[in-house]
């Protein structure tokens, strides 16, 4: 049953414009300002404060952005490389430093964070071969691919996914294992749970069109590291895949594990009744949302 501490710290997410003294929720479109969104996003994630007992670390990936959070006492040959979410459009270390933070102190592991370029400015491909260059930098600073998890959230998920097919087109070593958290897996956006979700999930209407359109930018959307549901799944490693059954990306997740198992992969999928987008970056606001970043840190460190 769902805890009434999820339901009212949701539909407070969802109702955000009344906080803000607006009648109607936000709808996105083509007017949106994607440089005032960042400011606004970054704006709110300068206030916050790194976990007790882990530490950052600037690192260049050639010429590329990108931070350790290292938390104390970390294992010494395993790391996770995190690819953060926003919307293909936003997103940094700075925005989501507090997040994998906390992965890393309750993994026990080094935890890389990198700047990825966004769309508008910087549409497909450039994402996923970002992913590619900050997993082989760990490759040649000298762990074994074995000894890496791959895991994001949202856009980070989709390209966790884009990532293990880019790897395994290239026939580059695999990660050890990877999660998933609310990836969309048909940038198309057609899949039912995008109507019959959308007045229950927290992403701003017109959302999921608008933003991967800029991301897509006239590119073919059913290209596999586009949208992953079109991969190919053979040899991908273990996979965690976590979604609420009241998110817009629901079909999409549903039906990127199904895909997977279908060519061998072994496949946590674990959905939770009522939860919405990426809940578990909530934790540990209220109890789903806790439980699940300790399901998904688990997987990390078996």
């Amino acid at each position: 049953m769902q805890s009434i501490k999820s339901k009212l710290f949701i539909w407070a997410l969802r109702n955000r414009h009344l906080f803000a003294g607006k009648f109607r929720p936000e709808v996105i479109d083509q007017t949106f300002n994607v440089g005032a969104f960042r400011d606004s996003v970054d704006r709110s994630s300068e206030k916050m404060k790194l976990p007790q007992g882990v530490t950052r670390q600037d690192v260049s990936i050639n010429g590329m952005h990108a931070q350790w959070m290292v938390p104390a006492d970390p294992a010494k040959d395993r790391v996770l490389l995190y690819i953060h979410g926003g919307g293909f459009i936003s997103g940094s270390c700075l925005t989501h430093r507090v997040h994998v933070a906390k992965f890393a102190r309750a993994s026990g592991m080094r935890s890389l964070l990198f700047d990825y370029r966004l769309a508008p400015e910087h549409p497909f491909p450039a994402a996923p071969e970002d992913c590619v260059a900050a997993y082989q930098w760990l490759l040649d600073q000298g762990y074994e691919a074995g000894n890496i998890v791959v895991g994001g959230e949202s856009a980070g998920a989709t390209l966790t996914l884009s990532l293990l097919l880019a790897l395994n087109e290239r026939n580059m070593a695999l990660p050890r294992s990877a999660f998933a958290i609310s990836p969309v897996t048909d940038l198309r956006c057609e899949a039912d749970s995008f109507t019959y979700n959308a007045k229950k999930d927290i992403a701003p209407m017109g959302s999921w069109s608008v933003w991967t359109g800029m991301y897509i930018a006239g590119n073919d959307p059913t290209h596999p590291l586009l949208s992953p549901l079109f991969g190919n799944y053979e040899r991908i490693p273990p996979l965690y895949i976590c979604v609420g059954t009241h998110e817009i990306h629901y079909d999409d997740c549903v039906n990127v594990a199904l895909k997977a198992q279908g060519c061998g992969v072994k496949v946590i999928l674990r959905q939770w009744d009522g939860m919405v987008h990426a809940f578990p970056m909530l934790s540990p606001l209220f109890p789903e949302a806790k439980l699940a970043f300790e399901e998904i840190c688990a997987f990390v460190k078996q």
